[in-house]
C-alpha cells in the first residue's frame, strides 16, 4: 500500500509540473522503471501525465477565452492530434526509444528559447493568444507543431517544454496564456497517444490507476498556480523547472 501511495504522490508532483512547464514524466518514468519494464513504464507514465492536462485546461479555461472558437486554433490542434497518434503507433510497433539520448539537448534548446522569450516577443507580449504570424508561415508553424507532437506521442519526456518553445514563435501572448494553450494542445496529443498505448495493452493499471488520479489532482493544482500567479512568477517557475529538467533528463533516457 505504501508503494502505491508513493506513486500517487509522485504523480501529483508530476501533474503540477506538467500543468505549469511540462516534464512531469521525468519524475514518474524513472520511478516506474524501478518496478516495471521500460515499455510499460513509458505507457503507464503517459497515462499519469495525460490525466493532468484536462484538469489544468479546465482550471485555466478563462485564459483561453476567445480562442477555443477560433479557426487558427484547429490549425494547431490537427497536427498535435496527428503527431501524437503517429508517434504512439510508431512506439507500439517498434518499441524503440534509442533516439532519447537527444532528450537533454532538446530540453536545453527549449530552455534557451523560453529564457529568450521576452526578447523574442519584444513589445508584442500581452494578454492575448492571437497569433502574430504571416499567412505564408502557417505551414511551417503546423509542421513545427507536428514534429513536436510526433516526439510527444513517441516518448513525451519534456514535451511541455518543447511545446512552449514552439508556441513562442507563433503566439506573442503572455506566458500564462501560452502555458494554457500548451496544456490544451498537449491534451489532444497525449490523449490520442494514451488511447493507442491502452489498446496495445502496455499500461500496468495497478500503478496506472492511482497515478492517473494523482495526475488529475496535480493538474488542477498546477492550473491554480499558473492562473493566479503573475506572468513574472510563472516565467520564473517555468525557467527553474526547465533548468532542473535539463539537469536530470539524461538519467531517464536509457533506450530499450
Amino acid at each position: 500500500m505504501e508503494t502505491y501511495f508513493l506513486f500517487f504522490i509522485a504523480s501529483i508532483v508530476g501533474g503540477v509540473i506538467n500543468a505549469i512547464a511540462g516534464g512531469g514524466g521525468l519524475i514518474t518514468f524513472p520511478l516506474l522503471m524501478l518496478v516495471v519494464g521500460p515499455m510499460t513504464a513509458d505507457a503507464t507514465s503517459a497515462v499519469a501525465g495525460f490525466a493532468s492536462y484536462p484538469t489544468a485546461v479546465w482550471r485555466t479555461r478563462n485564459l483561453l477565452t476567445g480562442v477555443l472558437g477560433s479557426g487558427w486554433l484547429w490549425l494547431l490542434v490537427i497536427p498535435s492530434f496527428l503527431g501524437g497518434l503517429i508517434g504512439a503507433l510508431l512506439l507500439s510497433h517498434t518499441g524503440n526509444r534509442n533516439f532519447t539520448e537527444f532528450v537533454p539537448w532538446l530540453v536545453l534548446l527549449a530552455t534557451i528559447i523560453v529564457a529568450l522569450r521576452p526578447v523574442l516577443v519584444r513589445r508584442r507580449e500581452g494578454g492575448t493568444l492571437q497569433p502574430d504570424l504571416a499567412q505564408t508561415l502557417w505551414p511551417f508553424a503546423m509542421a513545427g507543431i507536428f514534429v513536436v507532437a510526433l516526439y510527444g506521442g513517441y516518448f513525451g519526456a519534456g514535451i511541455g517544454i518543447l511545446m512552449i518553445g514552439t508556441l513562442t514563435f507563433i503566439s506573442p501572448g503572455e506566458i500564462r496564456h501560452v502555458v494554457a494553450l500548451k496544456n490544451f494542445l498537449n491534451c489532444w496529443m497525449r490523449g490520442v497517444a494514451v488511447f493507442v498505448l491502452v489498446l496495445d495493452g502496455s499500461v500496468d493499471w495497478k500503478y496506472g490507476a492511482p497515478m492517473a488520479v494523482g495526475g488529475l489532482v496535480g493538474g488542477y493544482i498546477g492550473g491554480i498556480v499558473s492562473h493566479r500567479a503573475n506572468r513574472t512568477v510563472v516565467r520564473s517557475i517555468v525557467s527553474l523547472v526547465l533548468q532542473w529538467q535539463f539537469t536530470i533528463s539524461g538519467s531517464c533516457t536509457t533506450p530499450l
